[in-house]
C-alpha cells in the first residue's frame, strides 16, 4: 500500500502542508500547553479563594456579608437545606479538575462541582458546619478559558486558507509540466506539437525552450542526413558516369581522371568530416586573437588582412580545436570570395565575445542567407561558380559554434561583401 501520492500535484501540496501543520502543532504545544495550564490554575485559585472567603463568613454566622461579597464579585450564592443533584459530579472533568483540586486544599471539606455546558454555567455545592449546603453559581468562563480551542480552530482555518491559496499556483505549475511531457511525447514520435509555447515558472519555461531547441536541432540533423545522401548521390554520380564513359570509349586522359578523382576525394572528405562531427575534446583556457591571426595568414596570404583585437583579449574556457575548425571554415570562405581585403574584429563584453569576419567580395543576397547555412547548398548564383566546394563550410562552423552555446549570423558588410558575426558566451 502506497502512502505517498504518485502525482506531482499532490506531492507538492503535501510538501507544503505537512511542514506547515507540524510547525503549527509544535508552536501550539510548546506555547499553549504551558499557557493553558497557567491560566486555568490562576482562574481556579481565584475562584476557590473567593468561595473559601464566603464559606468563612458563613461559618462565622455572617451570611449577609457572604451574600454581599458574592454580589460584588458576580457570583450567585444561596444556602439550601437540601439539593436534588445527580450522584455523579464533574469534579474530575477536564474543565473543572483544577478548581476541584484547589477547593480541596482550601476548604478541607468535600465540594461537588456540576456543569451545565449548554448554558455555560458551573455550580459548586459546599456543606456548611450546620449541615446545610452553600451553592455558588457562576459562568464556566470563570474557571475555563476557550482561547486554546479558538486558536486550534484558527490553526485549522489557516491551513485550509493556505491550501486554497496555493492550489491554483500548484495546479498551474503542474499543468505546465504536463504540457511539456505531452509535447516531449509527440516530439519523441517525430510529430510536432502545435500551439506548444513555454509557460509557467522561469525554470519550466527554460526547460520547454531547451526542448524546443532540441527538437529543432533534431529536425535539422534529420534534414542534414537526408540532404547528405541526396548530395552524395548527385555529386558522385556525375564524375563516376563521366569516368566510366571515358574509359569505355577509350577517350580518358590521365589528367581528366586525376581531376575527377581529386574532385571526388574533396567531396568525400567533406562528407566524412561533416558526418563525423567533432571529436571529443577537453575544454581549456582559450584566447582567440592568436588562433584567428594564424588562420587568416594561412588562408589568405595574398589578401590584405585587417585585425582589430582588444589590447587585453578575454580568456574563456572552450574547445580550441573545434573553434579553430569553425573559424577556419569561415575565414577560408571569406578568403575564397574576397577581392582584396578581409577584416577580423573582436569585441569583448562582460558575458560574451563577439567575432566579426568581413570580406569585400560579392556577398550573399538577403533572401539566400538562410540557405547559405544549410549543408550541401552552394550559392553559385551569389558566388563564383568556379570556386567548387561541397557547401558544408558554414554549416560545420555553425554546428561548432552552437555546440559552444553561441550563435552565428550572416549580415552585409560595410566592405561590400559578407559579414559573419559570431557571438560566444563566456
Amino acid at each position: 500500500m502506497r502512502l505517498t501520492p504518485r502525482s506531482f500535484l499532490w506531492r507538492t501540496i503535501l510538501m507544503i502542508l505537512i511542514p506547515l501543520i507540524v510547525a503549527q502543532i509544535i508552536v501550539a504545544n510548546a506555547f499553549f500547553s504551558n499557557h493553558w495550564s497557567r491560566v486555568h490554575n490562576t482562574l481556579a485559585r481565584t475562584l476557590s479563594g473567593e468561595i473559601a472567603t464566603m464559606i468563612n463568613f458563613i461559618d462565622q454566622n455572617k451570611p449577609a456579608e457572604a451574600q454581599q461579597f458574592a454580589r460584588n464579585i458576580g457570583i450567585n450564592f444561596s444556602i439550601n437545606q437540601k439539593l436534588n443533584r445527580p450522584k455523579h459530579n464533574d469534579n474530575d472533568a477536564h474543565e473543572t479538575g483544577e478548581l476541584a483540586s484547589e477547593l480541596s486544599k482550601r476548604l478541607k471539606r468535600p465540594a461537588n462541582i456540576y456543569m451545565d455546558k449548554g448554558k455555560r454555567l458551573v455550580f459548586i455545592d459546599v456543606p456548611t458546619q450546620d449541615n446545610q449546603i452553600a451553592t455558588f453559581g457562576t459562568s464556566l468562563y470563570r474557571i475555563y478559558s476557550t482561547s486554546t480551542e479558538v486558536f486550534i480552530i484558527w490553526l485549522l482555518g489557516s491551513i485550509l486558507i493556505v491550501s486554497i491559496l496555493i492550489s491554483p499556483f500548484i495546479i498551474t505549475h503542474t499543468r505546465s509540466i504536463r504540457r511539456i511531457a505531452r509535447a516531449a511525447n509527440r516530439f519523441g514520435r517525430g510529430l510536432d506539437a502545435p500551439g506548444f509555447v513555454p509557460s509557467g515558472s522561469r525554470e519550466i519555461r527554460e526547460a520547454a525552450a531547451s526542448m524546443i531547441t532540441m527538437k529543432e536541432r533534431l529536425d535539422r540533423y534529420n534534414r542534414t542526413r537526408t540532404d547528405m545522401l541526396n548530395a552524395v548521390s548527385h555529386d558522385l554520380k556525375a564524375p563516376l558516369t563521366r569516368m566510366r564513359l571515358a574509359v569505355e570509349t577509350n577517350t580518358a586522359s590521365n589528367e581528366d581522371l586525376i581531376r575527377d578523382i581529386d574532385r571526388m576525394t574533396e567531396m568525400v572528405n567533406g562528407y566524412l568530416a561533416f558526418a563525423r562531427g567533432e571529436a571529443p575534446e577537453i575544454e581549456q583556457t582559450t584566447e582567440l586573437p592568436p588562433i584567428l591571426t594564424r588562420i587568416a595568414r594561412d588562408a589568405a596570404p595574398d589578401k590584405k588582412i585587417i585585425l582589430n583585437f582588444p589590447d587585453s583579449p578575454t580568456q574563456f574556457y572552450a574547445r580550441p580545436m573545434a573553434l579553430a575548425r569553425a573559424f577556419g571554415n569561415v575565414i577560408e570562405n571569406a578568403a575564397r570570395y574576397a577581392k582584396s581585403k578581409i577584416k577580423i574584429t573582436e569585441i569583448d563584453s562582460e558575458d560574451s565575445i563577439e567575432i566579426i569576419i568581413e570580406d569585400d567580395g560579392i556577398g550573399i543576397p538577403d533572401d539566400r542567407k538562410k540557405d547559405a547555412l544549410r549543408p550541401f547548398v552552394r550559392l553559385d548564383e551569389a558566388r563564383r561558380a568556379d570556386t567548387g566546394g561541397t557547401g558544408l563550410g558554414l554549416s560545420i562552423a555553425q554546428t561548432a559554434i552552437e555546440n559552444h552555446g553561441g550563435q552565428l549570423f550572416l549580415e552585409n558588410s560595410d566592405l561590400g561583401g559578407l559579414k559573419v558575426r559570431i557571438v560566444l558566451p563566456i
